[in-house]
């Protein structure tokens, strides 16, 4: 039976979605919306001193409060609680890693970036990465 559900989101129409999907398909489900924020600082590895993970910490929570907002949003439209979570770096890296304590992942086809530009593409880039490399079964929605 499927209880935890991970799903990330973006700033697109689909990841919102892609959450309504997960709260309507699932009964009582255990939801975390995770967002994840790029950094090119954190690629550096060593180069980056304590403090500046600190200060890239906070500025991924800044970056992903609005996201977790419209999620929230949703959740209380359809009465159900959620969990968020921030990831720094490469989205898809960041979706699979934490996908083992999941369930199940359901997300977006298309992210934010892929939204426009990819709408003839059965699936978008990260979609796609997640897709292959998850240790948990994988549901994308359009």
């Amino acid at each position: 039976m499927v209880s935890r559900i991970l799903v990330p989101m973006d700033n697109s129409s689909m990841a919102e979605r892609a959450l309504e999907y997960a709260i309507e398909m699932y009964a009582d489900p255990e939801i975390t919306v995770l967002h994840v924020v790029g950094s090119a600082t954190m690629m550096m590895g060593d180069a980056v001193s304590l403090a500046l993970e600190d200060d890239i910490d906070a500025a991924a929570e800044a970056r992903a409060e609005p996201v977790f907002e419209r999620a929230q949003r949703l959740a209380d439209e359809h009465g159900v609680d959620i969990d968020t979570a921030v990831g720094v770096g490469d989205p898809a890296r960041a979706i699979v890693n934490r996908a083992q304590n999941y369930d199940a992942v359901v997300m977006g086809s298309h992210g934010k970036h892929s939204e426009d530009i990819a709408r003839g593409f059965l699936i978008g880039n990260v979609a796609q990465k997640v897709f292959r490399r998850s240790p948990v079964a994988v549901t994308t929605v359009r």
